[in-house]
């Protein structure tokens, strides 16, 4: 049997992982973001199945994967998960091989680089 568990922020607590990535969504053009929240996602193979394995699965996510104080689990049980794929996933591995340059986009900018290219062009117009 498979688990999938995943676990994210409570809604009431402040995810500043969450608040980086939306601001730097928005940074990079898409200022429609209005909020990302950041979570864990873990899959579990479970060998052999008894009665008590629900309730046993459920104790390791309070009491281990997750921080109830914090956060809050969904645990998701089956053998059919399959059909959840993301449609895009082939897509996907192709650009991480470098694709960005053979489609002609531009490659994303890292913060370093962002703040590097700011102080060169403030020295330009200052000097």
């Amino acid at each position: 049997m498979k688990a999938k568990v995943i676990v994210m922020p409570k809604a009431a607590v402040l995810d500043p992982q969450g608040n980086a990535v939306r601001d730097a969504m928005r940074h990079l053009g898409m200022p429609e973001v209005g909020s990302v929240r950041i979570g864990k996602y873990m899959e579990i193979d479970i060998e052999g199945h008894n009665a008590d394995l629900e309730s046993r699965l459920h104790g390791l996510c309070r009491d281990l994967l997750s921080n109830p104080i914090i956060q809050d689990y969904e645990l998701q049980k089956g053998e059919d998960w399959n059909h959840k794929k993301t449609p895009n996933a082939e897509l996907r591995k192709s650009s991480r091989a470098g694709s960005f340059r053979e489609q002609g986009a531009q490659r994303p900018t890292s913060n370093v680089e962002h703040r590097q290219s700011k102080t060169k062009r403030k020295r330009k117009s200052s000097g």
